[in-house]
Formats: C-alpha cells, sequence, structure tokens
C-alpha cells in the first residue's frame, strides 16, 4: 500500500507541477515480483487545473520482451482510496478491475466496505476502456468529465540501487554524478485516472493511497 497526503482547492496554484508519489521497488517475498506488486503511485494536478491525476503501477522490472506478454492479472483488483476528513479511513474509492482485454473503472463512489476488503458495485456503473498494447498508441477512456488509461508505460521511477547499495554498506558516501539509472529499459503496467476535483472533495486536503486486493 503505497500513500500521499496532497492539497486540493485553495491554495492550487501552489501544485502546478508539482507530483508527489510513492515509490517501491523491492517488496516483501509474499509479493515481489507478483501480478499484485505495486511499484509506483502517483498523485498531482493535471494539465485542467481542476482535475487531479492518480496513477498506480504494477508488475515492474518488466523488460521489453516480457512487455509484451505481460497482462493485468483478472483476479486483481487496483484501488485507489481517498479520505477527505482526516480520519484516515477511505470515504471514497475509484477502483480497477481487467476482464477480457478491458479495464473497467468504478467510482469515484463511497465504499460499502472499508479496510482490507472491498466489493464492487452491482448497479452498472462501470466503465470500461480497451486495455492499450505495448509499442501502440494509448487508448485514452472518457466519461462524466474523468479520463482513464490502462497499458504498458515505461517505468517513470530514477533510482541507482547498486549505488545506493554501497551507500548502505558503508562503501560509498553518495550517489555518483551523473547517477545510473537501474530501471532504464524496463516498463510496468499502469492504471491512470484523471478526476475533476468536484468528484472527490473539491477543496483542502486529502489522504490517498493505493491497493490491490485479490479475489477470494
Amino acid at each position: 500500500m503505497k500513500k500521499i497526503k496532497l492539497i486540493i482547492g485553495a491554495g492550487v496554484f501552489a501544485l502546478i507541477g508539482l507530483m508527489l508519489y510513492a515509490a517501491d521497488h523491492i517488496d516483501a517475498p509474499n509479493v515481489q515480483g507478483g501480478t499484485s506488486d505495486i511499484t509506483d503511485f502517483y498523485a498531482f494536478q493535471a494539465e485542467d487545473t481542476n482535475n487531479l491525476v492518480f496513477v498506480a503501477n504494477v508488475q515492474g522490472l518488466l523488460s521489453p520482451s516480457a512487455t509484451s506478454e505481460a497482462k493485468f492479472d483478472e483476479n486483481v483488483l487496483i484501488e485507489f482510496n481517498i479520505d477527505n476528513n482526516d480520519d484516515k479511513i477511505e470515504d471514497l474509492v475509484i477502483q480497477a478491475i481487467p476482464r477480457d482485454g478491458k479495464m473497467y473503472f468504478f467510482g469515484p463512489y463511497k465504499p460499502s466496505m472499508t479496510g482490507v476488503k472491498s466489493l464492487l458495485p452491482q448497479d452498472g456503473s462501470e466503465y470500461g476502456v480497451a486495455i492499450s498494447p505495448y509499442k501502440v498508441n494509448p487508448v485514452i477512456g472518457n466519461k462524466n468529465g474523468m479520463k482513464f488509461f490502462a497499458g504498458p508505460r515505461d517505468d517513470p521511477f530514477f533510482m541507482d540501487f547498486a549505488k545506493y547499495g554501497e551507500i548502505i554498506g558503508g562503501m560509498a558516501s553518495g550517489f555518483d554524478n551523473p547517477g545510473t539509472d537501474t530501471f532504464k529499459g524496463t516498463n510496468v503496467l499502469s492504471v491512470v485516472v484523471e478526476v475533476p476535483k468536484s468528484m472527490i472533495g473539491g477543496s483542502g486536503t486529502i489522504n490517498t493511497w493505493v491497493e490491490t486486493k485479490t479475489k477470494q
């Protein structure tokens, strides 16, 4: 689970060009390398300053050849959680789950369950967008002022893990300049949602985090 605190509404112009993110490319053995493995979570103001963008990346370190074969797991739900009253409990969720070559999105809506368990609405409110194939122009879906994308992308995270290990081990005092990007040439599977701020609270501060949940 990756968490971010984000200020919206008042003082919004201070967020222009600002991206907040949480990254974790080395995980516990029970998720490492699996289809539910979250590598990055980003939340930032969209080019349209009335909107926010949420990005979850999974299945990191994909080589180009592996990317062409990589698929979202139909048993894994990706859930963006939004807490807009600072009680550390999700007030709204945006959910995404793949089915038959499409990613289906639900929300934002108030969930009937919070915490580690989730249910999907059965009211027909979902929106499906085709999952973009590798090396093909991205397919962008639109509904009710929201935009949606799902598919492979270049891993945006930059980190020299070899040098980091040397620093932690006391064998180096700092990173090289220029550094070496451990993730250069690797890809992730990405889910992107752009949503009007008016649909998630409109002003003030939100806490936001992303989870992957496996069908039981």
